[in-house]
């Protein structure tokens, strides 16, 4: 594949790469003690039997229809059905309460659901009237007609006339509704047509293709993707579901993050998009494996990250420096990323910001990383490091395709065919953000002279002290997650004296090895910046609610629930 096709929709992208690679392995999950995989010619097939079912049993064109799943087949299978008959899909996290998925339902409008597992769709039946409930298990609801999806996916017949209807929806359609995973009020429904996710999808392939051309040419049908990001989130959605389908590369659904090294090793996967919750995690484990190494070991892990990183960031290296590398790369580099199962090409951060020296740590390992930027509205990436040219520190340049400029006080605006149609049913809120065809992002960046742009903050996120000044949260949170001892960090303070954080310690750490930590990140930062006070408090987890399904922390909770640990701690 030399040049990104241009398709109208993406039904018809999904149906026409069927016709191209009919027996080529598209999908594969983890069933009945084995890896389990189906052909492009058969998603066609069954996608096409559930469209044509959908519509018998009432599903509509504009129809909303909640999608609750882990990420399996059957996902992108019910997704490109209802694509293909203009239904409009509302993907959902399967962490979402009953309260969560009534808010979606409500707002939605939604009255027919496809759902994965029993429990799961008993909780969407409880939450809101529904007039179909689709499972992929044996499950009852009392009063709510209900089918199985194996019975709605079992039609023999070829894909041609639903694949023939797909290719007439034009581009501007509403493709879905994605919402946004409410780290501070309730969530909003985001509409995203096919354009803005085919502009993503043609922006990240003119971006990737410097690295399959680095490979000397093999090209992304050779790609085996590791999925395990949820495929409601918009990131995922795009980037591991729609693109790397439409460049051939055999996508493999993890068992969830907590079978996720296992996965990797099992399934030793080409490309994977990460967040920086999980990099962080890997790091602070390798970092601990090697502290508990011989004197020896831990020196020569030393000078691998030493040499890497001067190597990484295109320094000279010294003739000893040389003829060491060769031997660090067999005893210490390698052996790093045969925990990524020693195939990784390439993985992309995204989701929320990477603390530049986790990105460096990798980068001086041999993993080429590459850390972009989005946000739902805009489809949702809009700018990546490419693989060629990684500056770490920054988020890449914008994808072509993607306009961008930085406004007076400092926020990111957007332009171009990837930002949202607005928000569903909030004109007013869709006109705060959208002014003049510019998307407001309500992050703080700046532009390099290169082009590459960095992220400094979140507009409503910054916190103003009792003596005026502003002070980035982000940054700092950032310089305490980069210390080994601390494994999850939350910076407080607006309308102080000065700041707080609440820390959860790493595995293995104590709170003197937190206070330390807390320490030498004050000596790095400005006085009117340094933590006074800072209480060690338990994780954060999606669980206990201040944790999103992808892994960001929901602040104002946290605040909320450990806010009063800070009387009488002092950093």
């Amino acid at each position: 594949m030399d040049a990104y096709p241009t398709w109208p929709n993406l039904a018809a992208m999904m149906f026409e790469c069927a016709r191209a690679w009919p027996q080529r392995p598209m999908l594969r999950a983890f069933r009945q003690g084995a890896w389990q995989g189906i052909t492009w010619a058969e998603f066609a097939r069954q996608t096409a039997s559930v469209a044509r079912r959908l519509r018998a049993a009432g599903v509509a064109a504009g129809d909303r229809v909640l999608i609750v799943s882990e990420n399996r087949p059957e996902y992108p299978i019910a997704e490109t059905a209802l694509l293909a008959i203009r239904a409009v899909p509302v993907p959902a996290y399967t962490t979402n309460t009953v309260d969560d998925h009534a808010h979606v339902l409500r707002d939605s409008g939604a009255r027919v659901a496809i759902v994965s597992t029993a429990a799961l769709a008993a909780k969407v039946a409880q939450a809101g009237p529904l007039r179909l409930l689709v499972t992929m298990e044996d499950f009852a609801a009392p009063g709510v007609p209900g089918i199985r999806f194996a019975v709605l996916a079992g039609e023999d017949a070829p894909p041609d006339d639903i694949a023939a209807e797909a290719a007439l929806i034009p581009p501007g359609a509403l493709a879905c509704l994605i919402y946004t995973s409410g780290t501070g009020g309730a969530p909003k429904g985001v509409m995203l047509p096919h354009r803005a996710i085919l502009s993503n999808c043609a922006g990240a392939f003119r971006l990737l293709q410097r690295l399959w051309r680095e490979d000397g040419g093999t090209g992304p049908r050779h790609e085996t993707y590791l999925s395990y990001l949820p495929l409601s989130h918009s990131f995922e959605h795009t980037a591991g579901q729609f693109f790397m389908l439409s460049v051939g590369a055999e996508v493999v659904y993890s068992r969830g993050v907590e079978h996720l090294a296992a996965d990797i090793l099992a399934v030793r996967p080409t490309i994977m998009t990460m967040v920086p919750r999980v990099l962080e995690v890997i790091r602070g484990r390798i970092l601990a494996q090697v502290a508990r190494e011989p004197g020896w070991k831990r020196a020569l892990f030393a000078r691998a990250l030493d040499i890497g990183t001067r190597r990484a960031a295109g320094g000279r290296l010294s003739l000893l420096d040389r003829v060491l590398d060769p031997l660090l790369e067999r005893l210490v580099r390698h052996k790093v990323r045969a925990r990524f199962g020693g195939r990784l090409r390439a993985a992309i951060s995204g989701g929320a910001r990477l603390e530049p020296e986790v990105g460096r740590f990798y980068l001086a390992l041999g993993i080429k990383l590459l850390q972009g930027y989005g946000q739902t509205e805009a489809g949702p990436v809009i700018a990546a490091n490419p693989p060629d040219a990684i500056r770490i520190e920054t988020v890449g340049p914008p994808l072509e395709g993607v306009a961008l400029r930085i406004a007076e006080d400092g926020e990111i605006l957007v332009q171009g065919d990837l930002v949202m149609d607005g928000y569903w049913g909030r004109p007013e809120e869709t006109a705060a953000v959208i002014r003049d065809g510019w998307l407001h992002t309500g992050d703080i960046g700046v532009l390099d002279p290169d082009g590459y742009l960095r992220i400094t903050d979140r507009k409503k996120d910054m916190i103003v002290l009792s003596g005026g000044e502003n002070i980035s949260p982000a940054r700092i949170e950032g310089m305490l997650l980069a210390e080994p001892a601390i494994a999850q960090a939350v910076v407080t303070g607006e309308g102080q004296a000065g700041l707080s954080a609440l820390v959860v310690a790493a595995e293995g750490c104590d709170e003197t090895a937190v206070a330390a930590a807390v320490s030498a990140v004050n000596m790095r930062l400005a006085v009117t910046e340094r933590i006074r006070r800072h209480a060690v408090v338990p994780a954060f987890t999606i669980d206990n609610g201040l944790l999103t399904a992808t892994q960001k922390v929901r602040r104002h909770l946290v605040v909320r629930a450990h806010g009063a640990r800070l009387d009488g701690h002092a950093a």
